[in-house]
C-alpha cells in the first residue's frame, strides 16, 4: 500500500452563494420583498432608499398632490355632475381638495376584533347601560378556557346589586358567548353545551345529562362500574353516553375552533398584484410594481469611500496604514477603535480617512459597499426577469387580457422560458405566489394563466345557471356533450371534478 497526490480535471455545476441569492429574492413575492429590503436596510448602513410618495390606491409616484393616474381614471371612467343637482356638495368638493394632505389612508383599514369585545358588543344589544360595567367586569373574569374565576357573591357586594340580577347578566353573556363560555365550573359548562344542541336539533341520550348531573367525578375517573350500579344503566347505555360526550362537548369551550372564529371576520390575506397590465392607447402595457414602490440607492458616503479605496492602491497609501494601524505615533485610528473612524469623516474629509483607515475600516466599507451593490443587483434582475416573463405572458395570452377567461388559451411554463430564454424552473420560481392585476382592475395569481380549465369551468358554469331558468338539471353526461357540440372534448369525470371545484351540486341534489 502507499500513497500519494493525484491532480484531475473535471467539470461540474457549481451554485455560486450570488446566484442563491438572486433565485431567493426572484422568489420573494412582493409583501415579502419589503419585508427583505425592509431587514437589508436596518442590517446594512450603505444601502438606502430614496423615498418617494406613492397613492395609497393605485401605488402611482405622486406628482405634486394628487395622483395623475387616479384622477386620469376618474376624467375617462365617470362623467363628472354637476353641482347645479347636488348644491350641498359644493362645500365639500372644495374642502377636499384643500385638506387632502392631512388625509390618513390607514383610518379606511378595519381592525380584528378579539372575541372578548365581540362577546361585549352582543352583550350590550341586550342589556341596560347600567349593567354595562358589570358585563365588562364579567367578561374581563374569564381564564383561557371560558370558566369564569370571579365570585358573583363578592361581585353583588361590591357593586352593591342583588345576585340574581348578577346572574341574569351571567345568562345574558352566556348565550351570546361561544357555547359553554361563562360557565362557573366543568358541570355548568357541559349543561350549557347540552341545552345548546337540544336547542339545534342535536338531541343527547337521556343518559348523559344525569351522568354530568350527579357522576361527573367518576366519570372523569373511569369509573364505569360504580356509575352503572348507581343509575342503572346498561353496559351499552353507559358506552352510547361516553361516546357522545366525547363527540360533542368540550371542557375548554375558549379554545375551540369555534370559539376562534366566533362572529368575527375571516382573516383574509392581503393580496397585492406584483405586475399590472393596463391598457393605454389601445395597447397593452406591463409595469412591475417594484419600479415604483423600491428606489435602492448606495450611501454617498460609502460610495464615495469604496470608490477612493479602489484607486488608492500605492505603496505610500500601504505604508500609512501599516504606521497608523500600530497605534505607536497614535496618527490613525486604533485597532481598539479610539481614534477617528468613519464617523469622523466630516472632520477629516476623504482622503484623509483614507490615507489613515486601519484594515478593519477599509474591510467594514469594502464589505457593505459590496454586500449593497449586490443586493441591488439582484433587485434589479429580479425586476428584469419579471418584465420579461409578464411581457411575454402578456403577447401569448392577449386574448385573455382583452376578452375574458373564455379566451384563455393552453399555456406551459415550458414555452414562457423558451420564448424568454431562461430555464423553465426560473418561470416557475418567478411567477410563484405572485399576483398580476388585469386591465379590468381584477387581481389574479399568475398560475392561472397556465389554466386552461378556467374557461372550460366557466362554460359548465354558465350552462347550469341556464338550466335554472328552463327548470331542467343537467346531468353531468349531458354537460359533456353541450361541451363537444362548442368544440371542447373533455371526459365525464372531469365534468364532475371541475363541478365539484365550482361547488356546484349533483343534477340529483340541485
Amino acid at each position: 500500500m502507499e500513497s500519494g497526490y493525484e491532480l484531475s480535471q473535471e467539470m461540474r455545476a457549481w451554485v455560486s452563494p450570488s446566484l442563491i441569492e438572486a433565485n431567493y429574492i426572484l422568489s420573494l413575492s412582493r409583501m415579502e420583498l419589503q419585508s427583505v429590503i425592509a431587514a437589508e436596510m436596518d442590517a446594512n448602513p450603505a444601502l438606502e432608499m430614496d423615498d418617494r410618495q406613492t397613492c395609497p390606491l393605485c401605488g402611482n409616484v405622486i406628482e405634486g398632490t394628487f395622483c395623475p393616474l387616479c384622477l386620469g381614471s376618474q376624467r375617462t371612467d365617470h362623467e363628472p355632475e354637476t353641482y347645479e343637482d347636488f348644491p350641498e356638495q359644493m362645500a365639500t368638493a372644495g374642502g377636499l381638495r384643500e385638506d387632502a394632505d392631512d388625509f390618513d389612508p390607514m383610518t379606511l383599514i378595519a381592525d380584528d376584533v378579539t372575541l372578548r369585545d365581540q362577546i361585549l358588543f352582543d352583550a350590550r344589544t341586550i342589556l341596560e347601560p347600567a349593567d354595562f360595567p358589570i358585563a365588562e367586569y364579567l367578561v374581563d373574569a374569564l381564564d383561557e378556557r371560558g370558566f369564569l374565576t370571579c365570585d358573583l357573591q363578592e361581585l353583588a357586594d361590591l357593586v352593591q346589586r342583588p345576585v340574581a340580577e348578577i346572574e341574569a347578566i351571567l345568562e345574558v353573556i352566556q348565550d351570546v358567548a361561544p357555547v359553554g363560555v361563562g360557565a362557573r365550573d366543568l358541570q355548568e359548562c357541559l349543561l350549557l353545551q347540552l341545552r345548546y344542541l337540544s336547542e339545534t336539533g342535536q338531541p343527547a341520550p337521556p343518559q348523559v345529562e344525569r351522568i354530568i348531573a350527579s357522576h361527573l367525578a367518576e366519570f372523569g375517573a373511569h369509573k364505569y362500574g360504580q356509575i352503572a350500579k348507581d343509575l342503572g344503566l346498561s353496559a351499552e347505555e353507559l358506552e352510547e353516553a361516553r361516546e357522545f360526550i366525547r363527540t360533542y362537548l368540550n371542557p375548554f369551550p375558549l379554545q375551540t375552533q369555534q370559539a376562534k372564529s366566533w362572529r368575527s371576520p375571516t382573516r383574509s390575506p392581503y393580496v397585492a398584484p406584483d405586475v399590472v397590465i393596463s391598457l393605454k392607447d389601445d395597447e397593452l402595457v406591463v409595469e412591475v410594481v417594484e419600479t415604483k414602490h423600491f428606489h435602492l440607492r448606495m450611501n454617498a458616503l460609502y460610495d464615495r469611500l469604496s470608490s477612493d479605496l479602489g484607486r488608492r492602491r500605492s505603496p505610500a497609501a500601504h505604508a500609512a496604514n501599516s504606521t497608523g494601524a500600530g497605534g505607536a505615533n497614535g496618527a490613525g485610528p486604533s485597532a481598539n477603535g479610539s481614534g477617528p473612524g468613519i464617523g469622523a469623516l466630516p472632520a477629516l474629509g476623504i482622503s484623509s480617512f483614507t490615507a489613515t483607515a486601519t484594515n478593519d475600516d477599509r474591510a467594514h466599507v469594502r464589505q457593505y459597499a459590496t454586500r449593497a451593490k449586490l443586493f441591488m443587483s439582484n433587485i434589479q434582475q429580479r425586476r428584469d426577469t419579471l418584465l420579461k416573463i409578464s411581457e411575454c405572458i402578456c403577447e401569448l395570452q392577449e386574448s385573455f387580457l382583452r376578452g375574458g377567461v373564455r379566451e384563455l388559451r393552453p399555456l406551459t411554463r415550458a414555452v414562457v422560458a423558451q420564448q424568454v430564454g431562461v430555464h423553465e424552473s426560473t418561470v416557475s420560481r418567478a411567477t410563484a405566489n405572485k399576483y398580476v392585476m388585469l386591465p379590468s382592475r381584477k387581481v389574479i395569481p399568475f398560475s392561472d394563466f397556465f389554466t386552461p380549465s378556467l374557461s372550460i369551468k366557466d362554460v359548465i358554469k354558465e350552462l347550469i345557471e341556464r338550466e335554472t331558468k328552463n327548470g331542467q338539471p343537467l346531468t353531468d353526461r349531458r354537460i359533456c356533450d353541450l361541451l363537444l357540440q362548442q368544440g371542447i372534448r373533455i371526459a365525464r369525470r372531469t365534468v364532475a371534478k371541475y363541478r365539484a371545484e365550482l361547488g356546484i351540486l349533483p343534477s340529483t341534489m340541485r
